[in-house]
């Protein structure tokens, strides 16, 4: 709300003055009757908006990163003061000068301006979407269209804290087999381009007739001594293309629809994606946004390209008059259990709380599967080391032996 100053005298005739926040001026002066103040003047007045000098390049390469706890505990601060009334401007005025991050200091600057130019909250956040998501910018748009920022920035930080928990998980799920991995290219490389080289000079000065195995490793590190430049600028270029070709809308589509349907971890990728809509979609049912608004906001949420074209679709079924549990089975991205609580919330108009315990119980589930990841991932990195191992053996040790038992032939 703004803040309007004041003067006028109290009923011993005596000056008054100060400042008062209310939505308009004549607010102000109800206020002040109502307290028994005869009002002289009324005047707006504006928070001052403290600028933050542009960073020179040096400084924006020496810049703190924004970390992801940043932006959690900036989502915390905010409910905490908009629960409690603070006005978003003082309450952004005062978390830019008590943050320990300058680069936040300079974002949380840039939002203030922005909202004294006259902007909303979600615009100036999605000024920087490399710190705000899509996902958080549209969830804060329902709580300025319902009124509910303050409960808007609860879920955001409860989902916010579940997401780099489920981040945590995960990388410590592949932090061993990741290291394996590196480990066993690494070794593979070495070998590769030092090792079998060795093996194959001696192979060619016995002039013997080598294993099909063999043959193969010596072509494979014949070709890596002699094209590892070109190999290298094929690697670096090939994960310069990838990159760029799932930033491209259609690269985005294709790889999160391939990405549901991977071993192991497609099936933790689609309950963690279930789980956020069906979060998103009951805060929106919950906030009185209407059901086709609803969707096209919570499309924007999903983080999944595949399934927010499956969502806008259910909306466009939706617009056509067709029912919201028969839009969704026709989606073919939900699971028969989000489909049967649909279903239920649409006959009992409660299915703004039946979606909370959808996105509950994945969310657990999420969790769980994510705890066995590493139990699943173990098995099939030891077959893959075994069945590395045993072809550099075969490849490296088979001709030995065959001319070990030859010379010991010749010598008997």
């Amino acid at each position: 709300m703004p803040s309007y100053t004041y003067r006028g005298r109290d009923a011993a005739l005596a000056p008054v003055s100060g400042t008062m926040e209310a939505e308009s001026p004549a607010a102000v002066v109800q206020q002040l009757v109502a307290m028994g103040v005869v009002v002289v003047d009324v005047n707006t007045t504006r928070v001052a908006v403290v600028q933050v000098d542009a960073p020179s390049w040096w400084e924006k390469l020496r810049a703190q990163p924004i970390k992801d706890d940043d932006v959690i505990l900036f989502t915390r601060q905010m409910h905490t003061l908009q629960r409690t009334a603070v006005p978003i401007m003082r309450a952004l005025a005062g978390l830019q000068e008590s943050t320990a991050n300058r680069s936040l200091a300079e974002v949380l600057g840039d939002v203030r301006y922005s909202l004294d130019q006259g902007r909303e909250l979600s615009v100036a956040l999605a000024r920087h979407p490399a710190v705000f998501s899509v996902f958080y910018v549209a969830m804060i748009r329902v709580g300025e269209l319902s009124g509910r920022v303050a409960e808007v920035f609860n879920r955001l930080f409860i989902h916010l804290e579940f997401e780099k928990d489920v981040r945590g998980q995960i990388r410590a799920a592949l932090r061993y087999p990741t290291f394996v991995l590196i480990a066993a290219a690494i070794a593979l490389v070495v070998l590769s381009m030092f090792v079998i080289p060795v093996f194959a000079g001696v192979f060619a000065g016995l002039n013997a007739k080598l294993p099909l195995v063999t043959r193969l490793l010596i072509g494979f590190s014949n070709a890596m001594v002699r094209w590892w430049p070109l190999l290298v600028v094929v690697a670096v270029g090939s994960w310069w293309a990838l990159r760029a070709a799932l930033r491209s809308a259609e690269g985005r589509y294709w790889w999160d629809q391939h990405k549901l349907r991977l071993p192991i971890v497609g099936e933790i990728i689609l309950k963690a994606t279930l789980a956020r809509f069906s979060r998103s979609f009951a805060l929106a049912s919950q906030s009185g946004i209407p059901v086709l608004e609803a969707l096209t906001l919570v499309a924007r949420t999903a983080d999944n390209a595949y399934i927010a074209r499956h969502i806008e679709d259910m909306r466009d079924g939706i617009e056509r008059g067709e029912s919201l549990h028969r839009c969704a089975t026709a989606a073919g991205v939900f699971t028969p259990v989000v489909l049967q609580m649909i279903a239920v919330g649409e006959e009992t108009g409660e299915i703004d709380s039946l979606l909370t315990e959808i996105a509950g119980m994945y969310e657990r589930e999420t969790a769980y599967a994510i705890k066995g990841l590493s139990a699943k991932i173990e098995p099939i990195l030891l077959l893959m080391m075994a069945a590395l191992v045993l072809v550099l053996a075969l490849g490296i040790f088979m001709p030995m032996w065959s001319l070990g038992a030859a010379a010991m032939g010749r010598g008997g």
